[in-house]
């Protein structure tokens, strides 16, 4: 697979550390309590079709990206950055 960082370019997807799914970055509030807490560090939907995932350019200028992609086709739909 290949990924196309918004600041480098398009790499393998070797260069990259997945994180998981983007829903990542609607953490709770601190206080939110342990059922929100726990929904949010272990429940995952892994649909089949399209997703958003966090990924670090780990080997390359270090961005983080949201990668829009299709399980089912393997075909990467859309990058961007979402910080760096």
């Amino acid at each position: 697979m290949r990924l196309t960082c918004p600041l480098c370019g398009e790499r393998d997807r070797r260069e990259f550390y997945y994180q998981g799914e983007a829903v990542m970055l609607d953490r709770p509030a601190p206080d939110a309590g342990d059922e929100a807490w726990d929904a949010y560090l272990h429940l995952r939907d892994n649909a089949a079709g399209e997703t958003q995932d966090l990924w670090c350019h780990e080997a390359g200028c270090g961005a983080w990206i949201k990668v829009t992609r299709n399980t089912v086709t393997h075909e990467v739909l859309k990058t961007e950055l979402v910080a760096k």
